[in-house]
């Protein structure tokens, strides 16, 4: 029973659409989705992938020669608690920053697939970079401080006190059926590793009456070598004090093929082209929980 309950928590996400109630929130602008509630402000944008220029933008300001296939550089998510200021957001290009300061080694390619990374047939393949596009990524923070005398609101980037602690996300009293408020999807870059398999970012989040709740999750599937699963969830539980509690929770999974095969899994990528059913087969290689008051 208890194995089952984050699995059972990821499928919170599948089947909902967004629900607006006039009772406890009000309907953002029509350039966003998203809601005000119990002092929040939620919200999400989704655009198109990046233009070449803005690329070229991206690349010099990284700095790197190499970007996803699919960027999607204007969509986000974004948290914000109207009287302190205190924003979380999720967004590409801070995503990325994390995966340029990371830096891992190249996963390696199986021989047959190495030909698929180039771009000219006479091309040699030099993979000295992580073209997995692996993020440590957990989320953007931001406060907003007054506004000047031109009435614009200014932020700054800052580092919010999280610490460590034992509390856990109650998976349980998520599983309930409380209306969902709001729900969405938002994708923030994605690359298929030259049909050689899928490196993809999404975050979704989840508003119901008494909370509100999201995964971050970075999903790679390197075909025939390497199976790498990067989640945080963050919950927040409206009410109770004045200054509100968020959990944050992070774990990360990782294994190879020749590992999963040795414990009687199949070898064919077909059998893991969902993360959900996957994750529980993986081992853990990090997991902490820690706690945002956020202050007022």
């Amino acid at each position: 029973m208890h194995a089952a309950l984050p699995l059972q928590a990821e499928r919170l996400f599948i089947g909902f659409e967004p629900v607006t109630s006039s009772l406890v929130c009000a309907v953002l602008g029509i350039a966003t989705h998203g809601l005000r509630i119990h002092g929040w402000e939620i919200e999400t944008r989704k655009r198109s992938i990046l233009k070449s220029s803005t690329i070229d933008e991206w690349e010099q300001k990284l700095p790197t020669s190499h970007l996803p296939e699919m960027v999607f550089g204007e969509n986000s998510l974004v948290l914000k608690h109207v009287k302190s200021g205190t924003k979380i957001h999720f967004n590409a290009f801070d995503a990325l920053r994390g995966w340029k300061q990371e830096a891992l080694p190249p996963v390696e390619v199986p021989a047959a697939a190495k030909w698929k990374f180039r771009s000219k047939p006479s091309e040699q393949v030099i993979l000295d970079y992580d073209y997995t596009f692996t993020t440590p990524y957990c989320g953007s923070e931001t406060i907003e401080i007054d506004k000047d005398e031109n009435g614009e609101v200014h932020e700054e980037n800052c580092n919010l006190k999280w610490e460590d602690c034992q509390e856990k996300i109650d998976l349980v009293a998520l599983a309930s059926k409380e209306p969902i408020l709001f729900y969405d999807e938002v994708v923030l870059y994605e690359d298929e590793l030259a049909d050689n398999g899928v490196s993809l970012l999404t975050v979704k989040v989840r508003v119901m009456p008494s909370s509100w709740f999201l995964l971050l999750r970075f999903w790679l599937r390197v075909d025939g070598v390497l199976i790498r699963l990067r989640d945080t969830r963050m919950h927040c539980v409206f009410g109770g004090t004045a200054n509100p509690i968020i959990l944050r929770e992070t774990c990360w999974r990782e294994s190879t093929f020749q590992a999963l095969t040795a414990q009687g899994y199949p070898f064919d990528s077909a059998a893991y082209s969902d993360p959900t059913i996957i994750s529980q087969k993986l081992p853990i290689v990090l997991h902490k929980t820690q706690k945002l008051t956020v202050s007022a």
